[in-house]
């Protein structure tokens, strides 16, 4: 599988991806643009593939079964996710986790995300985040000198894949000024009935309602808190994004996005990770992601 990836990687490094001006207009416009044919159909099971058989290496009994959800921060404010910026660590659905904290289910079906480092500390993972085709859409986007601040594998998992509710991406990755800008590949089809993203076109022209932000208590006790409020655009001023496998969506990282509940019995796997421009912004000492020795924010170029 490895040896397989890399030969990919190797493949994908000779396609240098622009964007037209149109696309990064649009972008601009609207705050996402979609990118068909990103990936190819291999690429993509190749990458769910290696996904699964980390989980599957991984010894999740010496893990604590941290649940991820939006409508419930508490698991944000534990040191498990809070140490989770060089490291690749487990977050699981709400509805996998019995009242005992015992799986309900096996833990590839459990899991809701895996984060956050995978760019940096697994070579699959890297060679698909730092490649050419990547770095032909930041150039295109104008980006001086993008860093890679995070990566995840989101599951969605078939049945009770976890609400993801109106935010911002800013809030969380906050710069000054702010040019976060999200790449968010569809592993499968990515539809109204397994959760798609729906964003609020133009949303992101007004700024940020809220930023998270790392705290330290005086006993020396690292926490978050977020100050102001999640966005709350009205119901109608969302659309519905469904997109074929491979498509890469950009995501502006002042844009409302969303995605509900997935209630249908097909998943909704996808890889997403972040950069921002360090040649003409400065990263927030506040955020609760920092880059560390192990693992500092890489450039792309």
């Amino acid at each position: 599988l490895h040896s397989c990836l890399t030969t990919c990687s190797t493949t994908c490094k000779k396609k240098i991806m622009e964007l037209s001006g149109d696309q990064v207009e649009k972008f601009h416009r609207d705050g996402y643009l979609i990118v068909e044919d990103f990936m190819s159909p291999a690429e993509c099971d190749r990458l769910r593939q290696r996904a699964f058989q980390i989980i599957a290496e991984e010894d999740l009994s010496t893990h604590p079964l941290v649940t991820f959800s939006t409508t419930d921060n508490k698991q944000v404010r534990t040191d498990y996710f809070i140490a989770s910026g060089d490291k690749i660590r487990f977050f699981f659905e709400e509805g996998a986790v019995g009242e005992n904290g015992e799986l309900k289910v096996p833990p590839e079906k459990a899991v809701n995300k895996m984060g956050h480092a995978l760019h940096v500390l697994d070579p699959d993972f890297k060679a698909a985040t730092q490649n050419d085709k990547v770095r032909g859409v930041a150039r295109s986007l104008g980006l001086k000198k993008p860093c890679i601040v995070q990566s995840m594998v989101i599951f969605k998992q078939p049945h009770f894949g976890g609400t993801v509710t109106p935010h911002q991406d800013s809030t969380f990755l906050f710069t000054t000024p702010m040019n976060v800008v999200g790449f968010w590949i569809a592993l499968e089809d990515a539809d109204t009935e397994n959760a798609c993203l729906w964003f609020a076109p133009n949303s992101h022209k007004s700024g940020i309602s809220s930023q998270f932000v790392r705290t330290t208590a005086a006993d020396g006790t690292v926490s978050t808190i977020l100050k102001g409020s999640n966005p709350n655009p009205e119901k109608e001023k969302f659309v519905a994004v469904p997109v074929k496998k491979g498509t890469l969506v950009l995501i502006h990282g002042e844009v409302v996005h969303k995605s509900e509940e997935n209630r249908s019995d097909r998943s909704r796997n996808i890889y997403t990770f972040h950069l921002y421009d360090a040649g003409t912004s400065v990263w927030s000492e506040q955020n609760w992601l920092q880059p560390t020795e192990k693992v500092p924010f890489p450039s792309l170029y």
